[in-house]
């Protein structure tokens, strides 16, 4: 079991040092100043020579604990690992600068001392000498990239452009972003399109054309919103003067009359050789239901038939001597009337 645990263990660490050693690799050395006079300063306004780093891969590396060194005696293969580290400066850790994203750049200060921050370090670069420049990776044996930097003017560079090396001017170098190609300082978009727009007649009309295709956006917009308001308030004003429900009413009538003839010409196709003027006349009288029902509910349409009630006859009206029996020409009988005694 314990065999196994340290086997895993030691795998564990050869894989985790390999992945280190291959984004170590993608860090290079991209520029290097010799003789600072005039370009950038440190946190103190003091001018020193100065070691770019760049990350070439698309992830985040930390460049924490590397070696950067200018003696060439670490090349000697007899050397062990903390004899070749006690010739080199160490990057520190702690500073959050040295945690290199994509394609982005670190500046190192050298001929300086780690007291002054995290990014100096003591390593000497004479500004009057050509000089070798060497990137160790954290275990102090492997060398990760090297220069030979030859003797430069003041404020000139030696630049990594296109797989290359160049000495930059004073106007050409670029510490802490991407070289100039070809030798060219280096130039950002809008640089670049003051030089093909030198009057600005490109920008004024790509400006007007803005302008004018949000106007023309606007018009379009509100032209078919007042389209719709329109055809919206029509359709409110047609609902309340018309009446839906009848039409609603022969709307279902209609489809309940189509499914039932769907159904019994399906019903026929089915059973081949039945006689189609059968369903001929059931068509008829389904067409005959279904005007008769739209009739009956047809809005403000009132049917009225007259009855004589005899409610006005005279004979009708007579409350004596009336016999139901008796025919109407019979005539009532006379009543006597006693004489009048005197």
């Amino acid at each position: 079991m314990n065999n196994l645990k340290l086997l895993l263990g030691t795998l564990l660490l050869t894989a985790s040092q390999t992945m280190m050693a291959q984004g170590a690799k993608n860090i290079v050395i991209s520029e290097v100043m010799t003789d600072n006079a005039s370009s950038i300063v440190d946190e103190f306004g003091q001018r020193e020579a100065w070691i770019e780093l760049e990350n070439t891969s698309f992830s985040t590396y930390n460049v924490r604990g590397m070696f950067i060194t200018t003696d060439r005696s670490v090349l000697n293969k007899g050397l062990s690992a903390p004899e070749r580290i006690q010739k080199m400066s160490m990057i520190p850790s702690g500073e959050v600068r040295t945690n290199i994203g994509a394609r982005q750049h670190l500046v190192i200060f050298a001929n300086s001392s780690p007291a002054q921050g995290k990014l100096h370090l003591d390593v000497q670069i004479p500004d009057s000498a050509a000089v070798w420049v060497a990137l160790y990776n954290g275990n102090g044996v492997e060398l990760i990239d090297s220069v030979s930097v030859p003797m430069m003017s003041a404020d000139c560079s030696y630049a990594r452009i296109d797989g290359g090396w160049k000495i930059m001017n004073a106007q050409q170098v670029t510490p802490g972003i991407e070289n100039a190609a070809a030798g060219e300082a280096k130039k950002t978009g809008v640089d670049k399109f003051k030089e093909q727009d030198p009057h600005g007649f490109a920008m004024a009309i790509m400006a007007m054309g803005v302008v004018f295709l949000c106007l023309a956006l606007l018009w379009i917009f509100f032209t078919l919103f007042g389209m719709l308001m329109r055809h919206l308030e029509t359709a409110k004003k047609v609902a309340n003067t018309q009446p839906i429900k009848p039409i609603t009413k022969t709307v279902e009538v209609t489809k309940e009359l189509a499914h039932k003839t769907g159904n019994v010409l399906q019903e026929g196709f089915d059973k081949k050789g039945i006689d189609m003027e059968v369903y001929m006349a059931v068509i008829g009288m389904a067409l005959r239901q279904y005007e008769d029902d739209v009739h009956d509910v047809e809005s403000g349409v009132i049917t009225i038939k007259s009855k004589d009630t005899d409610w006005d006859d005279e004979y009708s009206q007579m409350t004596h001597w009336h016999d139901p029996f008796l025919p109407s020409d019979h005539k009532a009988p006379t009543i006597p009337t006693t004489p009048e005694l005197h």
